[in-house]
């Protein structure tokens, strides 16, 4: 075979032998090893050398004959030496290890590339396997002149390893022609291994004439030179480590691998001469030069062909016969020291490694190449191929043996388990210091958190990423395992003090024993509120969802209180289908489309209001608040009366509405949807059509306006000492016929509704000209506004400003007036003025606007429109905006106690947060002149 090839291809084709060495003895010789930082590999070197062939090229294997960075094998058969020569490249070649790099992407993690690094150690075993079960003679190598001692390891691993695969050995091979021993062996004979050692410059600075390093006498000679010591003390130092690690055992028939008790076995290879052509010239000489037992006479046939045999394999010279000047032994060649081991092969002496009292022999076969060939196969498929179905279930079987092997050979994966297990007790302690039974889910992030603090501080290598994430798992699992609360949060940010439950069905009763238990939310927060009208108050829950903090508790005083009060009732949803579904969350429509007219509700009372309360107006967006001029009153009031905005009537308004006339949609050819309903509360943000299934707004009526008192405010409980009294808001009424006065001019309580100071009012007492004087007296007409505040404890009081409380000492009522109350935005919270004891802020929370309207020609508006938090938090406004108050009546506008968007409930603000953004939008009332009665 001129050229080497892997041991797959050699095993499959047929090998042309010569008849002369036909049926002699096969020696089978292992080279494997780690190779130094050169071009060239020296494994393949070792070949060149021995066989005196230039068989591998000097920069090794060309780079296209294999990519794979797994373990391969490479055979070369020398038939006239009668020796087959096994070469294994892995990734502890240059080579490979560059091409394993190569293939590691840049993105893979540590843990990953452990992974691939241990892979290809476990293929490296399984091919160092197949040498030790196949080879007489195994060679390592080494770059340097110090011994690794990861091979004790690895060999102790190897060993343990083909004690294992040892019964699926023998099943793939018992068919083979081979003796019996070969057969429960697996193998020929108990290997010799042997060291070659690269010289790595240690040596360089003593000569060759044996001077000693270590100080001694320089004169006296040595026997051995400085290599031949360290060669001893490498056999040495070996022998003491496989003796104590049990590799190397007395009987040599039980070792994975035997080194022989009376030769050598380590062989140091000199570095480069300094003179390379002298060096050449030498060995050309050594070549050349004549034997002294060669005959110059040759012999034909076959005695011939074993002169040559004999010839090639004496060494050049005796090498412990001959010797230099001075006594010292001149060192043996590679070759040399090879061929002694390779001789008690090919003569069928074996080896006798066996020490001890009672040595036993161990067995010895020299196969021909046939027979060894055959065995070589079926390892082959079993071990490295596995492309034969006969043998694939014992393949199977061998690779999952191999996980045996990362007890012994990833010890730094070993050390990282037991360092990471170490660490888990002290990460799960940090986890559970100072844990109440029940907590949330952040509760259970920050301790997490603390945990894999803990657990980074103590847990190092390669089993950090797959014990970091069972922590995770162990931490879940005790939360999860009867230590998770309710993560559900009210309305007024607090949490629900019971744990992980489930909400009973509409006719279920609470279960407390299920598991998960059946229970309703609970904060343990209590509250103390008055009805719609303010006349009754009550302890509540902390609610957690919008029907029950805006209907359901107001609707258990309709029997005992409100029920039978006039009110005005707010457009709700009235479904067409037995089964209405909640509208999905959409964008906003455009806001040029005109917004839907509400259907009223069909149990409106007949005698709530005058037709203009009964209409339904346009919903007005908060950023555009309505401000109008003089000249638009009566467009206004005639565009109210037919429940219509001022933008209807535009160009179109002049052409009669005839009924052949096209004109553009308006509210009233708009209705709102009644097969989708709004889930939360209508607001701003809300898609244009859609009603929610209750209302979270109510407008009573206490009584008509003498119900109220001004000297002694309003007589409902939990009102502070002297700050139940409504604020004056006199409006001036001017009579249209009147032509000395503007028309329609606005009585919204603004600056032109009242006189300059020291200027007398046309009509008014002490004009000239004035009316009569009963006239006079409907010239101003005094309605009452208050801004009623609750807070968590029921402690109510009216305010009449942003940061003013009203307070009346005497008696005579409020004297200042409501006008700057309309004109501000007045706060949704304030501070209670009775904060108590403790450090926390209560924050009190508008809660009602008591509307006391006269029985006078006077249109009152009422338009609220709140603004619960900081943007982009919506304006929340009722079902039915620009709602005109009937005359002559006490109106109790009662707000939402909480304000819920699609994107979940606006809290509350927080201590020491600032209140300006949680506002009631000015212009919540607005007053017009009536318009007069069409003549009868």
């Amino acid at each position: 075979m001129a050229l080497p090839v892997s041991v797959g291809a050699l095993l499959e084709s047929e090998v042309i032998e010569d008849p002369l060495y036909k049926d002699e003895g096969l020696c089978v010789l292992g080279i494997f090893g780690k190779t130094a930082m050169l071009p060239g590999s020296p494994k393949e070197f070792l070949i060149n050398t021995l066989a005196d062939k230039h068989i591998y090229p000097l920069f090794g294997l060309d780079e296209t004959d294999n990519h794979n960075s797994g373990s391969l094998i490479q055979a070369y058969y020398s038939q006239e030496n009668r020796v087959l020569y096994l070469v294994l490249t892995s990734v502890c070649d240059n080579r490979q290890l560059l091409w394993a790099c190569e293939s590691l992407s840049t993105g893979v993690g540590h843990s990953e590339a452990h992974e691939f690094w241990k892979g290809a150690d476990k293929q490296h075993c399984l091919a160092l396997l197949y040498l030790f079960s196949l080879c007489h003679v195994l060679l390592l190598v080494h770059p340097t002149c110090c011994f690794d001692v990861t091979y004790d390891r690895l060999f102790r691993a190897l060993d343990a390893l083909r004690q294992k695969v040892l019964p699926l050995l023998r099943a793939a091979i018992k068919d083979s022609i081979i003796s019996k021993e070969w057969k429960v062996n697996c193998r020929p004979c108990p290997p010799r291994l042997l060291f070659v050692f690269q010289m790595n410059g240690a040596l360089r600075s003593y000569g060759g004439n044996g001077s000693d390093p270590s100080g001694g006498n320089a004169d006296k000679p040595k026997k051995h030179s400085p290599r031949r010591r360290l060669q001893h003390a490498l056999e040495d130092q070996i022998y003491r480590i496989f003796r104590k690690s049990r590799v190397l055992t007395n009987q040599s028939s039980n070792c994975l691998f035997t080194v022989p008790a009376n030769q050598a076995f380590v062989y140091v290879v000199p570095g480069p001469e300094e003179d390379p052509v002298a060096a050449v010239l030498g060995q050309l000489r050594s070549n050349c030069a004549l034997r002294e037992n060669d005959t110059s006479t040759s012999v034909p046939g076959p005695r011939r062909y074993q002169q040559m045999r004999h010839s090639a394999r004496q060494p050049s010279f005796n090498v412990e016969s001959s010797s230099l000047s001075g006594g010292q032994l001149v060192d043996c060649s590679l070759k040399e020291f090879l061929w002694q081991h390779v001789e008690l092969v090919l003569t069928k002496k074996g080896f006798d490694d066996s020490v001890g009292r009672n040595p036993q022999p161990s067995h010895f076969e020299l196969p021909t190449y046939s027979k060894w060939a055959q065995v070589a196969y079926r390892l082959h498929q079993v071990m490295i191929a596995n492309t034969e179905e006969e043998t694939a279930e014992l393949a199977v079987k061998v690779q999952s043996q191999l996980k045996f092997l990362e007890g012994f050979l990833d010890a730094d994966a070993k050390f990282s388990e037991n360092r990471c297990q170490k660490a888990l007790p002290l990460a799960h302690s940090a986890y559970q210091s100072n844990l109440p039974h029940n907590y949330t889910t952040t509760v259970h992030k920050n301790q997490l958190t603390q945990a894999l603090r803990v657990y980074s501080q103590h847990a190092r290598g390669v089993a950090f990423q797959r014990y970091a994430l069972q922590l995770h798992e162990d931490c879940y699992k005790f939360w999860s395992n009867g230590h998770q609360l309710c993560e559900e949060r009210s309305l007024t940010d607090q949490h629900c003090v019971h744990k992980f439950h489930l909400l009973p069905q509409p006719d279920e009763k609470p279960e407390m024993d299920r598991n998960p238990p059946i229970l309703n939310h609970n904060s343990r927060g209590r509250s103390t509120s008055s009805c719609n009208c303010g006349r009754k108050q009550a302890p509540r829950e902390d609610p957690f969802d919008i029907q029950a903090a805006n209907y359901d508790f107001y609707q258990m005083f309709e029997e005992k209180c409100c029920g039978k009060l006039e009110r005005i009732d707010f457009p709700v949803f009235q479904p067409s289908t037995p089964d209405p579904a909640p509208a999905c969350e959409e964008a906003p429509r455009p806001t040029e489309v005109a917004a839907p007219v509400p259907v009223p509700p069909s149990g409106s009372e007949p005698g709530s209001g005058p037709s203009e309360g009964e209409r339904l107006k346009e919903s007005i967006p908060a950023s555009h608040p309505v401000s109008h001029t003089p000249g638009e009153s009566t467009s206004l009031s005639l565009a109210l009366s037919l429940g219509q905005s001022t933008d209807s009537l535009g160009p179109y308004g002049d052409g009669g509405g005839g009924e052949g006339q096209e004109k553009r949609p308006s509210l009233v050819d708009r209705q709102a949807s009644t097969v989708e309903y709004l889930p939360g509360m209508l607001h701003s943000g809300c898609s244009k059509g859609l009603l929610p299934k209750f209302s979270s707004w109510s407008l009573v009526k206490l009584g008509p306006a003498k119900t109220y008192n001004p000297h002694t405010g309003l007589e409902q409980p939990g009102f502070l000492p002297g700050s139940s009294f409504l604020l004056p808001w006199d409006v001036v009424i001017r009579s249209r016929s009147e032509e000395e006065v503007g028309l329609t001019e606005p009585l919204d309580g603004g600056p032109s509704s009242w006189p300059a100071p020291n200027k007398t009012v046309a009509g008014k007492r002490g004009s000239a000209g004035g009316l009569g004087r009963g006239r006079r007296r409907d010239d101003v007409a005094r309605a009452f506004v208050g801004f009623e505040y609750e807070d968590s404890r029921g402690r109510r009081f009216l305010s009449s400003g942003p940061d003013k409380v009203v307070k009346v000492l005497g008696p005579g009522g409020a004297k200042e007036p409501a006008t700057r109350a309309l004109n501000t935005d007045m706060p949704l919270y304030i501070p209670s003025p009775a904060q108590g004891r403790g450090l926390k802020t209560h924050y009190a929370q508008l809660a009602r606007l008591y509307i006391v309207v006269p029985d006078a020609p006077l249109e009152i508006t009422l338009n609220p429109q709140v603004q619960p938090g900081p943007p982009p938090c919506p304006v929340f406004h009722p079902e039915q905006t620009e709602l005109v108050l009937p005359p002559d009546g006490l109106w109790v506008l009662r707000f939402p106690y909480s304000y819920v968007t699609d994107r979940g409930p606006c809290y509350p603000p927080k201590e020491n947060q600032p209140l300006a953004s949680y506002k009631v939008l000015r212009g919540i009332l607005r007053a017009n002149t009536a318009s007069p009665l069409p003549p009868q």
